[in-house]
């Protein structure tokens, strides 16, 4: 088979393929159907466990092992990465955290409280292979997406990803109200688990199969090799020094990024804990309702954002979002009932999709002229991993500390008013002062 050549359709379309594929990960497991099965395996209203040796609520040990996840990420994937620029083999990696992944998605049919270790390791595995796999999948687009297309076929990754998933939602959707009793549906909702892992794995091999092959040099892998991605990192950062329009967005991307992030993550555990929804099957109903709604809108939002960035620049348009963002926040305070909370997720969705393809794509467009796009990339990710990290905790802790998830989400509000600060200092042009 020959190569596609850079930016044409065929290509664009593979590598946005994959979103199609890894995104219901992040529906299904991040934030619909296991979000309510973990906490429905809590029968008392104190929602407490012990594990490690403390007694945590139960929203606080879900945030500080995604937070556990995110560290072990950021460590390791200079790491991989430099491994992969080494040994020439990007895509080899960006498979075995797919299969990673979707091992983990299956795995999770048998978590239970009783064996809650091997069960948060199968919820780690899932995190850890959604999130690897995307270190070498965002790496590849600038070597498959010229500058001025950017933009648009990230919007479009994150937009396949919202009607894949929105679809195998409405599939586990059916398999789990279809049953009567709440045993019946927890064990639809593990079924479900398992579709994830099935669907992300299978829809993969076609992005799989057409993004460009790379010849292994068949180099040995040594000591120097394997921390040659922390290297890697070192030289980007000297590097920036040189960009500072660069450098200044990646530190704004850092701050309102961690906001972000968190609040996706930690999402539906708040609308399960603190909005009165007035039974358990309205309350299934409610959220799995505002999840649909906040996927649906993230397709219209992801594709404004980007025509919004087209007329306004990407930086304004960057802003304006985190003026949503903050605003969310401060709102979401003083949310209880459900009509709220639907409307907080219809503007959450709008926002969602696109701040995240709008960053993404921003980043790329900034690079200076490298052949090794995968060093930075891999920088900014490490950035991203390490905020998601600072928020899960900071959000984590506020919420073990307070009993409270509304002052962990008020919180937030300030690391979007810093982000916009940040991004005002961004130059317009390449080491504009």
């Amino acid at each position: 088979m020959n190569n596609p050549s850079k930016g044409s359709k065929k290509l664009l379309n593979a590598w946005a393929f994959y979103d199609w594929a890894n995104s219901v990960y992040t529906l299904t497991i991040t934030s619909s159907l296991f979000p309510l099965f973990y906490s429905s395996l809590f029968v008392t209203e104190l929602k407490r466990v012990d594990a490690f040796g403390f007694e945590f609520k139960s929203t606080a040990l879900i945030t500080f092992v995604t937070a556990f996840t995110f560290l072990v990420v950021a460590f390791s994937s200079p790491i991989l990465s430099g491994i992969a620029d080494y040994v020439g083999n990007k895509k080899n990696f960006m498979k075995f955290f797919c299969y990673l992944g979707s091992t983990g998605c299956i795995g999770l049919y048998w978590f239970s409280l009783d064996h809650i270790y091997i069960s948060l390791l199968f919820y780690f595995m899932g995190l850890i292979g959604y999130w690897g796999s995307l270190v070498f999948y965002n790496s590849y687009l600038p070597d498959i997406a010229f500058k001025e297309q950017q933009d648009r076929v990230s919007a479009k990754g994150f937009s396949m990803g919202y009607i894949g998933s929105v679809i195998l939602l409405l599939i586990n959707l059916g398999m789990v109200m279809s049953q009567e009793t709440g045993a019946e549906k927890l064990q639809m909702m593990r079924y479900s688990f398992v579709t994830v892992g099935v669907w992300w794995a299978l829809f993969s091999q076609y992005t799989f199969y057409i993004l460009p092959k790379v010849v292994s040099t068949g180099h040995k892998v040594t000591k120097d090799i394997v921390f040659n991605g922390f290297r890697e990192l070192k030289q980007v950062w000297k590097a920036l020094t040189n960009n500072l329009r660069l450098k200044r967005y990646l530190v704004a991307f850092f701050v309102f990024s961690m906001a972000v992030q968190t609040i996706m993550l930690v999402a539906v555990y708040f609308g399960e804990e603190e909005i009165k929804w007035g039974g358990v099957s309205e309350k299934t109903t409610g959220l799995i309702v505002s999840i649909l709604v906040i996927q649906l809108v993230a397709i219209v939002g992801a594709i404004l954002t980007s025509r919004a960035s087209s007329k306004f620049g990407n930086i304004k348009t960057l802003i304006a979002v985190n003026f949503i963002w903050m605003s969310l926040c401060f709102y979401g305070y003083f949310v209880e009932t459900p009509i709220q909370f639907y409307v907080t997720a219809g503007l959450v969705g709008l926002v969602m999709g696109g701040i995240q393809s709008l960053a993404r794509s921003t980043y790329s467009k900034f690079l200076p002229e490298t052949e090794d796009t995968t060093s930075y990339f891999s920088f900014f990710d490490v950035a991203e991993k390490i905020g998601i990290v600072i928020g899960m905790i900071i959000y984590g802790t506020i919420d073990q500390i307070t009993g409270s998830m509304r002052n962990s989400i008020l919180f937030l509000f300030v690391f979007f008013l810093i982000g916009i600060a940040l991004l005002l200092r961004v130059p317009n042009k390449e080491n504009q002062p």
